[in-house]
C-alpha cells in the first residue's frame, strides 16, 4: 500500500518546514494527491492547535465567570461525549475585540497543551486515531509537519521533565496508531545544531526567540538543569536531540534521515526526491 502519510521531524532549524513544502511539492510532481499541514494550522486533522479543553464542571464554570460570553462560548462548544473542546483561536480571528483578552487567557488555562502530560496523551491519541480511521480508505498522502515527534518531546521533556521511557511510549503509541497508513518517517538533521539554532534565532522575530528561551529553560528540563538564556536553551536542545536520536532508532515504521546542513535548496531536494521515488514507486 502506498503511504498516506509522511511525517517531518527534526530540531528547530534544521529546515522541517522547508523539508515538509517540498516533500508536498514534489509528491505534487510525481501525480500523488497530498495534503500539507504545517505548524501552527489550527485545521490539523490528526492535533490540536488553539483548542481548549473542559469537563462538563470547567466548562460551567467558565460560563458563570463571563457569563456575558455565555451565548458565544455555547454555540462555539463541541461536545464530545462529556468532553468540551473549544477552538478559540478560530473564535479569536473570528470576533477579534468581541473575544477579550481577559476570556482569552482564561480559555489558555485549558488549551490541550497546557494539560497534564497523561490528559494531553489521551486526548492527543484519540485524536491521531480518528484521523487514521477517517484517512485509511482514502487516497491522499498527508504530510505532517513536526507533530508526531516534537510535541510529545515537547510536553514530556521540555514541558514537564518526565521520566524518557514515558516519553518515548508516546511517541511508539503514535507509530502504533498510524501503522496501518503505512506512514514514512523523514528526520531533518543539521551537522552544527547550535549554528543552524543561532541562524534560526537570528533569522525569527524577537518575539519568537525570547517566547522559545522562555519556554524552554523556565520549565520542565530546563528548570531543572538551573539553565538560563540562549547559551541554557542550546543545552536543552543538545538533550532533546539525544532524546529524539533514541526514539528515532527505536521506532519501527519506514524511516530516513536526511542532512539539511548546506541550505541548498535545489541539491536538497533532488535528496528527498530519490527518498520519496524510491519509497513512493516500491509501494505502488
Amino acid at each position: 500500500m502506498r503511504s498516506k502519510l509522511v511525517l517531518i521531524e527534526g530540531l528547530p532549524g534544521s529546515g522541517k518546514t522547508t523539508t515538509a513544502e517540498l516533500v508536498h511539492e514534489i509528491l505534487t510532481e510525481m501525480n500523488i494527491k497530498s495534503q500539507l499541514f504545517l505548524e501552527g494550522n489550527i485545521d490539523h486533522p490528526a492535533d490540536y492547535d488553539g483548542v481548549a479543553f473542559f469537563k462538563e464542571n470547567e466548562f460551567d464554570e467558565l460560563l458563570s465567570t463571563h457569563e456575558q460570553f455565555k451565548d458565544l462560548l455555547s454555540n462555539r462548544m463541541i461536545k464530545d461525549g462529556n468532553n468540551y473542546f473549544l477552538e478559540y483561536r478560530k473564535v479569536k480571528n473570528e470576533y477579534d475585540s468581541r473575544f477579550p483578552d481577559e476570556l482569552l487567557h482564561a480559555v489558555f488555562k485549558n488549551d490541550v497543551y497546557e494539560l497534564s502530560l497523561d490528559l494531553n496523551r489521551k486526548l492527543i491519541t484519540e485524536k491521531w486515531k480518528k484521523f487514521t480511521e477517517s484517512v485509511l480508505n482514502g487516497t491522499d498522502t498527508f504530510v505532517f509537519d513536526c507533530c508526531f515527534i516534537q510535541n510529545p518531546v515537547t510536553m514530556g521533556m521540555i514541558k514537564y521533565a518526565a521520566k524518557k521511557e514515558d516519553v518515548i511510549s508516546y511517541v511508539k503509541e503514535l507509530a502504533t496508531i498510524v501503522e496501518q497508513l503505512n506512514p514514512l518517517l523523514i528526520y531533518v538533521e543539521q551537522n552544527d545544531l547550535e549554528h543552524s539554532f543561532r541562524k534560526a534565532v537570528k533569522e525569527r522575530s524577537q518575539e519568537w526567540s525570547e517566547g522559545f528561551i522562555e519556554y524552554y529553560t523556565s520549565q520542565g528540563y530546563g528548570k531543572k538543569q538551573s539553565y538560563k538564556g540562549l547559551e541554557g536553551t542550546l543545552q536543552v536542545l543538545k538533550a532533546r536531540r539525544e532524546l529524539e536520536e533514541e526514539i528515532f532508532n527505536g521506532l519501527h515504521i519506514a524511516k530516513k534521515k536526511v542532512d539539511n546542513s548546506s541550505y541548498h535548496i535545489n541539491d536538497y531536494k533532488q535528496v528527498l526526491v530519490g527518498i520519496l521515488s524510491e519509497y513512493f514507486d516500491a509501494t505502488n
